[in-house]
């Protein structure tokens, strides 16, 4: 399974997206996915930690 380029949090729906990355949070535009801390919790719920996130445009399982 390849590294996902966006991923979206199960709680409120916020992404994560590579080619954007979050400036706010200080991840600058083209910042992977694996660059981001395992501790980091969802900027807009905080709800949700980095592992919690499910990863977007891989292929889903039948």
């Amino acid at each position: 399974a390849g590294s996902a380029r966006a991923a979206r949090c199960p709680n409120c729906e916020y992404v994560y997206d590579e080619a954007v990355g979050d400036p706010r949070e200080g991840f600058a535009a083209g910042t992977p996915w694996s660059a981001v801390p395992d501790t980091w919790c969802c900027p807009d719920c905080g709800v949700r930690e980095k592992l919690d996130f499910v990863p977007l445009g891989e292929p889903v399982s039948r």
